[in-house]
Order: C-alpha cells, then structure tokens, then sequence
C-alpha cells in the first residue's frame, strides 16, 4: 500500500491518518532509565522535536547541523510579501490538535491561527487546453501570517536553540563501539551513547556520510531503492487575482509527481495576489538549473496559456527555490507513491545504537509531512528510553 492508497482508505471509512502513539507521557523524566547522551544529526522538524522531547525528559543531547540555520525544508522568507512566504513545508496535513501533541506540554497555550479551505473555494483542471472549474474538497490546513517554521520557533526552538551546533556537515559514524564516535566535516568530534539521524535521505542515498560498520544489507537497500521527487516552488505576485484558488495541472503517469498553482495568499490578512507554483517529481525538472529570468518566463508563458494572458499582463515580482540544488537537503522528498514498507525500513533502528526521525522516517502509515515528522521523533526517543 502506497501513501496515496492509505490516505484514500482512511477518506473512505471516514477515519483520520492514524498514528502508532501519541506524544502524550513523554514530558516527564519518570521512569526513564537511559541516563546516556543522544547526539541528533539534523536540524530539521524531525532534528528539532527530538531534542525537544529530550529536553522535557532531562536527557543530554547535542544536534549537530550542516548549515547555518534551522529549519530543513521549513524554510521561509519574510521579504517578498507582507506575511511569511514557506519556501518548503507551507500546508497542515492534519487536524490542528497536532500543534499540542508536538508542543506536549498542558501548561504551554498554543495560539495559531489556520484557515480551511471552504466549498465556495474554487478548483481547477488544466485538462486538454480547457480549464474545468468546479468546488474545491482539500482537508488540508493553510496557516493565517505564520508558517511550520514560525509555529517551531516560537514553540520548540526556544529550548534547544543552545544545544544546535551550527555549520558542522557529519562526515563520518562509527558505531563500532560502545561509545559512538561523530567527525564533521571540520575534523570536530562529537561522542555520544546514541545516535539520531535526521537528515534527509538524499543525503544518504548519496553517501554524504561514511558509516563505521556500514549499514545493514537491508537499510542500505531501502536508502537506495527509495525515490526522492525533486521539489520546485515559486511565488509570482500579480496586480491582480485572476486564478482560481487552486489549479491542478495532471501527469500521466500520476506517479511521476504533482504539479499545482495556487493563491498562496488564501486567508493570509494581506491585499496582495500571490500565486505559488508547487512541483514535485519529474515535472519539477523543467524549472531546475534555469536562471531567474528563464525561469521568469517560462512561468508566466505557462500561466498566460492557462489564464488568456492575463499573467504577463499583471506580472509585478516573483522568487523561486529549487529544492534539488539546496545544501544539504538535495531534493524534495519521498514519493507519495512509495511502497510502505520500504519507508518503513528506512526508520529501523540498527543495532539499538542509531535511531531516525524526520519526514521520511516513519512507520510507512502516512510520511513527508511535519506532523509526522515529529512523531517519528517522538517514537525515535521512546525506544531510545525505554
């Protein structure tokens, strides 16, 4: 079963993505016997909540990011329009009840604000040079002037911010030992007595970093077999809103990935006509390695096919992010098409020594998305503290 085959299964019997366990009962360091120190690779969603967990627990943890921000593909930008702009992870995949399972704190108030999508919102095809329009049916969840990234900031990173070591790639792990040993790029050693990776698996399939043993048979087969859709996105502000407030343009074969325009300024308070371009998969290489001003006018060229000209005619700002030559990310992520149970194996644990979090690592139930990229951390911790 693929992740589009379990999320059709569950809209069917009218149930919610399930998760194994919630991440209530991990606050405490209550019968917690593990008193060793947990290095986590990656400050990333998954990075991030599984230090925070960690910290609520009172265990020693380090994590150790390649670059110079946290964040991974929640990135943003406040500088292109009057709210933030996501230049990675942008929608709530799930119910907003999932903002206080990963903040795992009663005492803690979570104010965000979200926006769903309502059936008077308009959906469009792009089907044989005609645009069919009809009534927009999409459980998922915009944030109103915030994002993923902002919701960490002020909830997560505020306790582990000083345990993040900044610019500081891994380059190699070994586990042969009691003790497992960490070299950076920069000849720095970390030690620590259990490791979680969380970074992306591009990163690995690309054997950025040396394991000492090397990984098991099967785990090195589930990282290379798995495919990692190349990720796109752009933000084009118009003087105008002309666009439906979401237009889906098919591939054949689905499985080679999704291609969407949207108004990324849906529910945002702000004037301003912001259409975001999402692609992922093959189609996503046709906005790859192009400059700006290639870029520029393939979009609007694309645009003004669909919308009788009106893109060009309204065209005033835009930026992009290519996803495939961002360092140390390398791509999109996981297929939506992917088997189960290949994802599954990338989140086995190998030799109750490294453990993994992160959007990709997950139970094969539901993956990609932050929320359960947090939930991969919180079942990470949990067998590490059993």
């Amino acid at each position: 079963m693929t992740r589009k085959d379990f999320i059709k299964v569950c809209g069917i019997l009218g149930v919610g993505i399930p998760l194994q366990s919630s991440f209530s009962g991990c606050s405490s360091s209550d019968d917690v016997e593990f008193d060793g120190k947990v290095l986590i690779i990656g400050a990333g969603a998954g990075g991030l909540s599984a230090g925070y967990l960690l910290q609520q627990m009172g265990i020693d943890y380090q994590i150790i990011e390649a670059s110079d921000q946290y964040g991974g593909r929640m990135q943003i930008t406040n500088t292109f329009a009057d709210f933030p702009i996501p230049l990675g992870a942008e929608w709530l995949h799930a119910g907003t009840n999932e903002f206080n399972k990963i903040v795992n704190d009663s005492s803690v108030q979570v104010n965000v604000e979200t926006k769903a999508y309502e059936m008077s919102d308009t959906y469009a095809i792009w089907n044989n040079g005609e645009l069919d329009v009809s009534s927009l049916e999409d459980d998922d969840i915009k944030f109103v002037d915030s994002t993923w990234y902002n919701f960490y900031e002020d909830y997560i990173v505020p306790s582990v911010l000083d345990k993040i070591v900044f610019n500081s790639p891994v380059q190699s792990i070994d586990y042969s030992a009691e003790l497992i040993k960490v070299v950076t790029n920069g000849g720095n050693t970390f030690e620590a007595d259990k490791i979680i990776i969380s970074v992306p698996v591009k990163l690995l399939q690309l054997g950025t970093i040396d394991f000492q043993p090397a990984l098991p048979s099967e785990k090195l087969t589930a990282i290379d077999d798995v495919e990692i859709w190349d990720g796109f996105k752009a933000f084009f502000e118009f003087s105008e809103n002309f666009y439906p407030t979401q237009t889906q343009i098919p591939i054949e074969p689905e499985t080679d990935g999704q291609k969407l325009f949207y108004d990324a300024a849906y529910g945002q308070n702000s004037d301003k006509h912001i259409l975001g371009v999402f692609t992922v998969g093959k189609p996503a290489l046709d906005y790859i390695n192009k400059t700006e001003s290639e870029l520029k006018e393939l979009i609007l060229a694309e645009l003004d096919v669909i919308f009788d000209n009106q893109a060009s005619q309204h065209y005033m700002n835009h930026i992009t992010k290519d996803w495939l030559n961002e360092p140390y990310i390398g791509g999109g992520y996981v297929s939506d098409y992917e088997n189960w149970q290949t994802v599954k194996k990338l989140s086995e644990s190998v030799d109750n020594k490294i453990f993994f979090a992160g959007g990709a690592y997950t139970s094969g139930e539901d993956w990609v998305s932050v929320h359960t990229a947090a939930q991969s951390a919180k079942e990470a911790v949990g067998l590490i503290v059993k």
